[in-house]
């Protein structure tokens, strides 16, 4: 098969991503890729590792031919929040890069995975089973990309017959990676504060509805997205997922049903709770459900008690 590339491999996604590919395909078929390099001790001959720079063509181009890659799964980008306190280094990154990658899918016959978010949802979008295709106007620099990261897609599919696909994810919640800047990162930085001190104090509204998902179904659901048949695929790029739907308030109780000590406090952060409020209550994935079978293994419940097993154990100090 021809080799599989990662990119922004070091981020939240693709920390979890880069396993679960070289599992299922085999380490000698994946490359996974970023600006940043690999942290010492963390290196190993078996697993193949690229410093790339998105933006820099060249470097692309060279990554993709040398590999021999036949598919991306394009993750570099800037999140909600640090997006919109850096807007200018936001629109770079995100839109420069992903237009040398839809070139490159172009010039190389890739295949490319894109996600996007909730975030490319706006306050005029219909809030409450947010549909699959209707009005899209954020008010988000963030938002602003992945939009225009939709229409990209969807435009070197139609016009080039890039076989591009993306999911518009929700809260992505982790064990693994640390918080890199979202919006919804109060639902992982919640356990590592209930874990370390038992007290959390968010920057959102304790009722501030929003749809997360837990990231071992994100990983499922861009791999099964990636292997589906296009005959199935009615949309390709940009499908609705979720998994829950949750507030502040309800992830606090469900914690405290295994730290009874466990408590919450509200610090209410303007920028994150506009940005937040700006998005979707709750998202139809009904056609992600309908055209590659796409079905959540973790809730609530699962999820919360996962997540303090998983996260405990790491946080746990080395004797």
């Amino acid at each position: 098969m021809r080799k599989i590339l990662v990119t922004g491999a070091l981020g939240q996604i693709g920390q979890e991503l880069v396993p679960a590919l070289r599992d299922r395909y085999g380490a000698a078929n994946i490359v996974a890729s970023d600006i940043r390099s690999l942290p010492a001790g963390e290196e190993n001959a078996d697993d193949m590792f690229e410093v790339l720079d998105c933006t820099k063509a060249q470097q692309v181009e060279d990554v993709v031919d040398r590999h021999d890659i036949g598919c991306v799964y394009h993750l570099a980008a800037l999140l909600s929040a640090t997006a919109e306190d850096k807007p200018q280094a936001a629109w770079r990154l995100n839109m420069d890069s992903l237009y040398l990658m839809l070139e490159v899918a172009r010039q190389f016959d890739c295949a490319l995975f894109f996600p996007s978010s909730i975030g490319a949802f706006g306050p005029t979008t219909p809030r409450n089973e947010t549909p699959q295709d209707t009005i899209q106007r954020p008010t988000t620099m963030y938002g602003v990309t992945k939009v225009a990261g939709e229409l990209l897609c969807d435009y070197y599919a139609k016009r080039f017959g890039v076989d591009a696909r993306g999911l518009r994810f929700p809260g992505l919640i982790s064990y693994v990676a640390p918080p890199g800047g979202g919006t919804t990162d109060y639902s992982v930085e919640i356990f590592y504060q209930a874990i370390r001190d038992r007290r959390y104090t968010c920057p959102l509204k304790p009722d501030t509805r929003l749809d997360m998902m837990y990231m071992p179904d994100a990983i499922r659901a861009m791999i099964e997205l990636m292997e589906a048949d296009p005959s199935d695929l009615t949309h390709r790029n940009a499908f609705n997922v979720t998994a829950m739907n949750v507030t502040p308030e309800e992830l606090a109780t469900e914690i405290c049903k295994h730290m009874p000590d466990f408590v919450i406090d509200y610090d209410i952060d303007p920028v994150r709770q506009a940005i937040a409020d700006s998005w979707p209550r709750a998202m139809d994935d009904s056609a992600a459900r309908s055209e590659w079978h796409w079905a959540p293994r973790y809730d609530l419940s699962a999820m919360t008690s996962d997540m303090l097993e998983k996260l405990s154990a790491k946080l746990k100090p080395a004797k």
